[in-house]
Parts: C-alpha cells; structure tokens; sequence
C-alpha cells in the first residue's frame, strides 16, 4: 500500500518542456538526428527464403505395369486386414428392389368397386363453347329494371358551364383606340430596358484600401489576439 501511495504522489512529467517544437505530436525527448542518407533494410531468413526462385519438379511418367517386389509376394496378412477386407454387409431391415412389373394379387384382380367409387371415377362435365358465344351469356330483359330512379337521372345529367364563362377567345381581336394611342411612361421604359451584366471581377482592384479601413484603429482585444502566442515565441537571451 506504500508503495502505491508513493507512485501516486509522484509529479506528472512536464509535456511542455520544448515550446520551440514545431511537431504536433507531444514527445518527452526531442528526436536523434539522423546521419545516415537512407534506411537500411535488413532481410530477415523468412525474406531471404522468399526471395528465392521456386523449383519445380518435372514428374516422371511410370509405365502402368511395374514389378511386384520379393517382399511383397511373401506378404502375410494380418487378421486386421483379412476383418477390413470383407465386403460390408446390408442393413438389417433392407430388402432388394422391387421389379417393375408388379404382379397384382388374387384379391386385387376379383375386386368389384362400390357405386361410390364409380361416382367418383367419372370426369366433371364442364360446358366447352367455342365460337363467337364464347363469352358472358347476356342477362335477359325481365331482370332489368324498367325505369331509373332520380338520383340516377341526376348523376347522368351533363355538368352545366358556369353563368359567367364566356367560351374561348377569338384568335385575331380589334385593338382599342386608347390603347393605339397610350404612351408609355418613364417607369415603363425603364423597367423594359434590358439588364446590363458585367463580367465576373470586372474592374475590380484587390489592392485598394477603402477610406474606412484607413482611418480605423484596432480595439484592445484585437491587438491581444494579433500578438503570437507565448508558447510559439522562441526567447533570444
């Protein structure tokens, strides 16, 4: 327990020992110059194994028929090998495969069907047309009715213009006198002249200094935050 009081007690190092580094990152020491023009690389032994050219191995063709060794004729099976030799005998429930002409039995040829399998084997009759009467079947006159009812008659009534429309202008229309004889005022003429645009920076100077600019003076927080900051300044005693 001491001993952890005594490593928390020690001082935090100084970060801020070097104020002249011109590097963002926060180094204890300042870096070793370096005196060699480039780096050295050394290859390790995984590299230099690399590096080196493969070797390939040209296989040699073996004819199909090769001689049987001395030793192999006078091989002696094992009782493991004579075991792992027999061939794997079938499942227990397995049974061959049936033949496919399947003879039907006795019982199956003498078999005489109910009236209601005979009900079911027949085909469903459905009515094939063909032709023009082929579609929809037209209802009969009796199921219509004989006369529609007022809401019926005023939805199919045509939608009526409004009082006030007065249809689609003509192309070609006399021009009024007082308009043949309007003058135009000065507003008018100067709202139908074009725009005149200039180029971009056109007659611009960047180099002028306007009066107000000239006669300003800075405020006091100005002038503080124009000054280098401490830490930048590099002492010259």
């Amino acid at each position: 327990m001491a001993a952890r009081m005594q490593t928390l007690a020690q001082p935090k190092p100084n970060l801020c020992r070097y104020p002249d580094r011109r590097s963002v990152y926060w180094l204890d020491k300042l870096p070793r110059h370096r005196t060699e023009s480039t780096t050295k690389i050394e290859l390790t032994p995984r590299w230099s194994d690399l590096a080196l050219s493969k070797m390939f191995y040209h296989q040699v063709v073996i004819s199909p028929i090769w001689e049987v060794s001395r030793w192999a004729l006078r091989a002696v099976p094992s009782e493991r090998l004579c075991v792992l030799a027999q061939p794997r005998a079938p499942a227990a429930g397995w049974q061959p495969q049936r033949p496919l002409p399947t003879p039907l039995s006795r019982g199956s040829q003498t078999a005489v069907a109910s009236s209601r399998l005979c009900q079911l084997a027949q085909a469903k009759r459905r009515q094939v047309q063909v032709g023009p009467s082929c579609g929809p079947k037209p209802r009969p006159k009796t199921r219509l009715p004989l006369k529609a009812s007022a809401r019926v008659e005023l939805l199919a009534a045509p939608k009526q213009n409004h009082q006030k429309w007065e249809g689609e202008r003509s192309v070609c229309w006399p021009v009024s006198r007082a308009a043949r004889s309007c003058v135009a005022t000065q507003r008018v003429v100067e709202l139908s002249c074009p725009k005149t645009r200039t180029a971009l920076f056109q007659g611009y100077d960047p180099y002028v200094v306007s009066r107000a600019a000239l006669s300003a003076s800075p405020t006091p927080r100005v002038q503080e935050l124009s000054l280098p900051l401490p830490r930048k300044c590099i002492s010259r005693e």
